[in-house]
């Protein structure tokens, strides 16, 4: 099967209607997955991906010291709110494609909503300044699927899945959000003990995290608990810390909606946050937060950084993602302003290296 198709959903999925950006208690409503209809019920996480088995355990291990996995990696994304939708969906990544696939055999995005034809959501009788649920049509898949992604996460749901990316090397992605309904990382005791689950069947682990107050305002990692809406939005710093300590290869995150810095902790790379990444009236389009990127990074057989990359990103019209833009440079600078000796280094070329 080619990369560009998706080849499972893991778990079946219940996936409720996005919390996104927003404040409250867990969205209400049963949400189609993309391959399956709404009468699927299981854990509250979807995770679509490509290759391999679906347990680590029966993949080889002997053959694989040398090999590498590359990984390619965005912000949050929505095409739309139905029934706002771009009217022609199956060109919206077309611009950034190459960039998104181009080496990579695990590309992962943050669904910042659900694939779903409910019409019910958290919000009751519709959007307000403080709370919003997205939802594109369950057929939707197959835009994000021909673009190249192989792991869409549900932005506010727990994904806990393992699956092969390639080269015969287990990766494991553990998700975790704010919320007493998903994997909380505001648990930092449950959250350990999930990552540590993770690393003892996988040999990459890669975390994300939905951390982290939002907007404009919001592009510095303060190394503080964040506030958002009268919500504990988690203390970025201290729980990449802690998963990188539990066995966490990389560390990714969105949520803030802004780009922000990123740093090495004890030689592994952890990107605070991606920003938003595609959007059709989704996400509020201006200053910082036209910016975004597309993070790929090279990592070991046995989860060490080999090298990285940023593309610069911006975000155009009704907030089409297109190459080009401040990224790089708003990235590095941010990252040295928060992060000091420990701050990775950004090259002109978008090049990342440690310190």
């Amino acid at each position: 099967m080619r990369r560009s198709r998706l080849l499972a959903i893991l778990v079946p999925a219940v996936a409720l209607a996005a919390a996104a950006c927003s404040a409250g208690g867990p969205p209400a409503g049963p949400a189609a997955s993309p391959t399956v209809d709404a009468a699927a019920t299981a854990s509250p996480a979807v995770t679509l991906t490509t290759a391999g088995a679906a347990n680590p355990a029966a993949l080889p291990r002997a053959s694989t010291a040398a090999a590498s996995v590359t990984l390619t990696a965005v912000g949050d994304m929505m095409l739309g709110i139905t029934p706002v939708l771009p009217p022609d969906p199956g060109t919206y990544f077309q611009a950034v494609r190459r960039d998104l696939t181009s080496g990579g055999q695990v590309v992962f995005g943050n669904l910042e909503g659900t694939l779903t034809t409910a019409t019910a959501s958290k919000c009751g009788s519709g959007p307000s300044a403080d709370c919003f649920a997205f939802r594109n049509p369950p057929s939707y898949a197959r835009y994000f699927a021909k673009a190249g992604f192989t792991v869409l996460n549900d932005a506010n749901n727990h994904s806990h899945d393992f699956g092969a990316a390639a080269n015969g090397i287990p990766v494991a992605f553990v998700a975790f959000a704010p919320y007493d309904y998903t994997a909380s990382l505001l648990d930092l005791a449950a959250a350990r003990a999930l990552i540590r689950q993770a690393a003892r069947e996988a040999r990459i682990v890669v975390v994300y995290m939905h951390a982290g107050a939002e907007g404009s305002d919001a592009d510095h990692v303060t190394g503080r608990e964040e506030i958002y809406l009268g919500e504990d939005r988690g203390n970025p710093e201290a729980f990449a810390h802690m998963a990188i300590d539990a066995g966490a290869s990389l560390v990714i995150a969105s949520g803030p909606h802004v780009l922000r810095g990123m740093q090495f902790y004890r030689g592994h790379l952890i990107a605070y946050s991606l920003g938003n990444f595609a959007g059709y009236h989704n996400f509020s389009i201006h200053g910082d937060l036209t910016m975004s990127a597309i993070l790929r990074v090279r990592l070991s057989s046995s989860g060490r950084f080999e090298q990285g990359r940023l593309y610069p990103v911006q975000l155009a019209g009704a907030g089409r993602p297109v190459p080009g833009g401040g990224a790089i440079s708003f990235v590095a600078g941010l990252s040295q302003a928060d992060f000091g000796a420990s701050a990775a280094r950004n090259q002109a070329s978008g090049a990342i290296r440690r310190s």
